[in-house]
């Protein structure tokens, strides 16, 4: 069934755009400021927001992103706080979210609760960092959960065999990594991004994004180029880090993310 995810895709696809994925924390630095974040992300024009949920040990993020939910979880954001700030951007916006997580959070709220509840607050997608795909066929309490595309993760060092299981179950978009690490590690996007992209689309026409060290418009119109859409977040996460106590923080991350979103849209 097709999603605001699904409809993004389709219409980038017949304009030949690639898109724009932004990532930021959930309640990063605090629920209100949180709001204005990612209402001037979706302002911007970013084609798809993923939203981080905020967990106590976030060992695949680098030190940017732990700080951010660090400080999320110090402000009092929860999952259930979360649905709510979702809820409050369906108000006002219709830009796809994704919800980048790990599974503690999920499985504490209650697997099937959450993916129902996140999908009726207004939530498209959710990447579940740390469950391995094969043990959604061995559960079916993973299998039978609705409402919520999963998005793939696929990285460089993903074997072929794994990538053609991994690509020919994906749904929404596949993430797939630029480079090995933890999120915001400073380093440049691989050169050979192209032929991981290819790679992947031998086996689905699911579209695939790159994320991991992407923080410059060059770098960003770089990846465009090779793939179906660019994810930027440490960078955009740094900025909130930076600003936090700005009344006008809003408009700052607006101004920051522009440039880069324009970036994506190059000819």
């Amino acid at each position: 069934m097709s999603n605001r995810i699904d409809n993004t895709f389709q219409q980038l696809a017949a304009k030949e755009k690639a898109a724009f994925v932004a990532y930021v924390c959930a309640g990063d630095p605090n629920a209100d400021f949180s709001l204005d974040v990612i209402r001037a992300i979706a302002d911007s024009g970013a084609d798809i927001i993923e939203l981080g949920v905020p967990f106590s040990d976030p060992q695949a993020d680098g030190i940017v992103n732990q700080l951010a939910a660090e400080r999320a979880l110090r402000s009092g954001m929860s999952v259930a706080k979360l649905m709510e700030l979702i809820k409050e951007f369906r108000k006002t916006h219709q830009t796809p979210l994704v919800l980048f997580t790990y599974l503690n959070p999920v499985y504490a709220y209650g697997y099937e609760k959450f993916h129902a509840d996140a999908a009726a607050a207004g939530a498209d997608g959710i990447l579940l960092l740390d469950l391995p795909p094969d043990e959604v066929t061995n559960n079916l309490e993973l299998a039978q959960s609705e409402g919520l595309k999963h998005i793939t993760l696929i990285s460089p060092s993903t074997p072929p065999d794994r990538m053609k299981m991994l690509a020919e179950q994906s749904e929404g978009f596949i993430y797939a990594l630029s480079r090995m690490g933890v999120t915001g590690a400073q380093a440049a996007p691989s050169a050979s991004i192209g032929e991981l992209v290819s790679s992947i689309k031998k086996h689905t026409d699911t579209p695939v994004c790159i994320g991991f060290g992407i923080n410059t418009p060059d770098q960003v119109a770089s990846v465009a180029a090779s793939s179906d859409g660019v994810v930027v977040g440490s960078a955009i996460v740094n900025q909130v880090a930076e600003n936090a106590s700005d009344a006008n923080l809003g408009r700052i991350i607006r101004d920051f993310v522009t440039p880069l979103i324009q970036a994506s849209k190059a000819p």
